[in-house]
């Protein structure tokens, strides 16, 4: 560089640093500006907690306003941050999911951990990508991952990751079990993929096992014909002999059987299929057990589903979706793999020979989480559920579910005794099922029409919420117990709210 090209360079940088003084100062925030937005926001979440129980269950965006935001364009001027808040607490703000009622029974959503509400603000602050490294956020997700761990009996030197929640939870573990299965018929899965393999890989489930299932193995490319179903028995379990001649049969055919999918109660009914006997079922053919345990899982916390829920520690892998029923905001699932050397055969792209334990006092640190998953940039997910473990702990978390599974059996119970209602199914914290008065019970349309009524009627009426789902091909109503706050008055309030409904759709009055 010239004596002349040095001095404009230099005049240059001069001339600038005031506008990129300004610029820079534009994104900065003053601790007194983030206390005094903070304070605002912590309001915004104290009121929207606190009131939920007195406003209506669900009250969906109006159709005007729904318009209205699909159609406005990005801003090309900023606002003020009280005037973004502002636009949230008029516009947002009043219509959510409804998950945070005490009155709402729908699907298996919980309502939000305060410390976890917290958790998440702390983790964005911090902002760090948990792909790997020597950092604090790295060393608290493996705390977390080992907590699980030693809760469902997996073996120390098992591996596992927070992800979204169980439907990748679930991809994550099947592409273990198909790289290991694949392995198994000398065929390099990561190299080649499925193209010229003769034999097909087969999965099986039960015929309540989640949908994210059938995703994963379609997603995998086995194709969605490699999924075999296997009918569940009268308590909605998968029925083992039933498995064990399916596998024979896919043997004999020539096909090659690769992995089971059990259930850890079902999104349907709470159900837990035979996990032992499905694990001795799979030893016997050295086949993948993969259970999905997102919604039931933390039931092993309490005495009544410990036994069933023990044999979870034989499983080759398992999903657990902390976000259901320890009610930490989502996103938060966890997968757990027994065999960690597979789990990075299935993701990592440093070959074998240069991969390292890592050093704990390095830049580089343990093995990075992204070796072992899909995602590369990842966020700090785990601290929301380590702020929530550290916050109720285990014997809270106990307490809370047991509760759940109590309101459930006194809501399957009033059921049991109402002349105008019938219970199909309940397990857990689920009871499914319908307004059915006697003079209608032969009219099983005609029953399925009316309690397709009823729902969107008390779904809509914003004072109770509940799905529904389908059992044996008929319609059925479905409550879910998912809230620590949910007390009896919320269940009997629910329902009187079906019997009352009911009744009116029946007369007509």
């Amino acid at each position: 560089m010239s004596a002349l090209d040095a001095k404009n360079s230099s005049d240059r940088s001069a001339h600038q640093a005031p506008a990129d003084l300004a610029s820079a100062l534009e994104w900065a925030w003053s601790s007194e500006d983030i206390k005094r937005i903070g304070y605002q926001v912590v309001d915004l979440i104290a009121e929207h907690l606190t009131t939920l129980p007195g406003r209506p269950v669900f009250c969906p965006l109006p159709e005007a306003l729904a318009e209205e935001i699909l159609a406005e364009s990005a801003p090309h001027e900023g606002s003020a941050p009280e005037t973004v808040l502002a636009n949230f607490a008029a516009r947002v703000e009043p219509y959510p999911f409804g998950n945070g009622h005490p009155r709402f029974f729908g699907w298996i959503n919980s309502p939000p951990e305060v410390i976890g509400v917290f958790a998440e603000a702390l983790a964005a602050a911090m902002n760090p990508s948990v792909a790997g490294g020597n950092h604090a956020a790295v060393y608290v997700e493996r705390q977390v991952v080992n907590w699980f761990k030693t809760l469902l009996g997996f073996p120390p030197d098992g591996m596992g990751l927070l992800v979204s929640g169980g439907s990748m939870a679930t991809l994550t573990a099947l592409a273990v079990a198909r790289h290991v299965g694949a392995a198994r018929a000398g065929l390099d899965v990561r190299a080649r993929g499925l193209q010229g393999h003769a034999q097909r890989l087969v999965i099986y489930t039960g015929e309540e096992g989640h949908s994210c299932i059938r995703k994963a193995v379609e997603l995998l490319g086995l194709g969605g014909d490699a999924l075999r179903v296997i009918p569940s028995d009268d308590q909605y379990r998968m029925r083992v002999p039933e498995l064990e001649a399916q596998i024979r049969r896919d043997l004999d055919a020539g096909h090659q059987p690769l992995a089971v999918a059990a259930s850890a109660g079902t999104v349907n009914t709470g159900a837990i299929d035979p996990l032992a006997e499905i694990a001795e079922v799979c030893g016997r053919h050295d086949l993948w057990l993969h259970v999905d345990g997102a919604y039931g899982g933390p039931a092993i916390l309490v005495d009544r589903y410990r036994a069933a829920l023990e044999p979870l520690a034989l499983a080759d892998s398992v999903a657990l979706d902390p976000h259901k029923w320890l009610y930490v905001p989502v996103e938060a699932g966890l997968v757990l793999v027994r065999d960690a050397a597979a789990m990075r055969d299935a993701f990592s792209l440093v070959p074998s020979y240069l991969r390292t334990d890592g050093s704990p006092t390095g830049v580089g640190g343990l093995p990075w989480f992204s070796e072992y998953g899909v995602q590369q940039t990842r966020g700090f997910r785990a601290l929301k559920v380590w702020m929530a473990l550290k916050h109720r702990g285990l014997d809270g978390y106990a307490a809370a579910i047991e509760r759940n599974i109590a309101l459930a059996e006194h809501l399957a119970a009033r059921i049991r005794e109402h002349p105008d209602l019938e219970l199909i199914a309940s397990g857990m914290s689920v009871v499914c099922f319908r307004y059915a008065p006697p003079t209608l019970r032969a009219d099983l349309d005609r029953l399925d029409a009316l309690n397709k009524a009823l729902l969107e009627d008390v779904q809509l009426g914003g004072r109770a919420f509940l799905s529904s789902t389908v059992l044996r091909g008929r319609f059925v109503l479905r409550a879910c117990i998912v809230n620590p706050r949910t007390a009896r008055e919320d269940v009997d309030a629910l329902l009187d709210l079906i019997c009352e409904t009911g009744a009116r759709l029946t007369t007509g009055s």
